[in-house]
């Protein structure tokens, strides 16, 4: 995990819910500490009530952003804007934005350009053009009190939840390529390696997408791959290798 890196985390109050935002910041915290926590919305406007209970607790700053014309959506140009000011402060490893808009595809590819680690969160209707901007783009459907619940309750061999996706031939394909991509002369790839490059070929990729906490059980639940893992000095850790079944 990235969890020295400072993030400033700009969040979309239009096109995000406001449920568990404890949850999201938790989540951000695994890859990096938010230095800038920003919120931008009308606040005069009573669909974004159910905020103003939350920022206070998770110490978020509302910026005030009237609709001036009726149809425009002034909340982007300002979380644009700000961005970009906070860009170039120079303080900064990395940006997570929190929305489902596409709008934002093309700020997410210039922090990018920019040598910024880019998070994205959003709900499932996400279009995909803002995903591929990411390095990594998390739905918020996964990030809720049901699955925090189910770490206690379930094992990680089991499912978590209802899964976001289905498991069908294209995710196979996608592990069974990468492990390729990195296999050695007898066709053994690390794990951890074949997820990060699943990664950055597939940002929105994660394990609880499809019901599972974590990468191993789920490559497991295929039933298509060889698993190798091996014990190291530590007997307590094992290191997890993977290849493709021979045909």
């Amino acid at each position: 995990m990235r969890t020295e890196l400072k993030l400033a985390v700009l969040i979309d109050a239009d096109n995000v819910t406001h449920k568990n935002i404890t949850g999201m910041m938790e989540e951000i915290a695994k890859y990096g500490v938010p230095t800038f926590k920003r919120i931008y919305g009308d606040w005069t406007s009573p669909l974004l009530k159910g905020w103003k209970n939350v920022l206070l607790q998770n110490a978020i700053t509302p910026i005030q952003q009237y609709g001036y014309t009726t149809g425009k959506n002034s909340t982007d140009s300002a979380m644009i804007i700000d961005a970009m000011d906070i860009l170039y402060s120079g303080k900064l490893d990395g940006f997570c934005l929190v929305s489902s808009d596409s709008d934002f595809t093309r700020l997410a590819i210039r922090l990018r350009e920019a040598g910024m680690y880019m998070i994205g969160m959003g709900e499932k209707k996400t279009p995909e053009p803002f995903i591929a901007a990411c390095d990594k783009f998390i739905y918020l459907e996964i990030i809720n009190k049901d699955a925090i619940l189910a770490k206690t309750k379930t094992s990680s061999k089991s499912p978590v939840k209802e899964s976001l996706s289905k498991i069908d031939s294209k995710l196979i394909k996608l592990v069974a390529d990468s492990i390729d991509d990195l296999a050695d002369d007898d066709g053994w790839a690390f794990l951890g390696d074949v997820g990060n490059l699943i990664l950055k070929k597939k940002p929105n990729f994660d394990p609880r997408n499809y019901g599972y906490l974590k990468l191993t059980p789920l490559i497991k639940s295929l039933n298509k791959f060889e698993i190798d893992e091996r014990i190291t000095e530590k007997k307590s850790i094992k290191h997890v290798f993977i290849r493709n079944k021979v045909k």
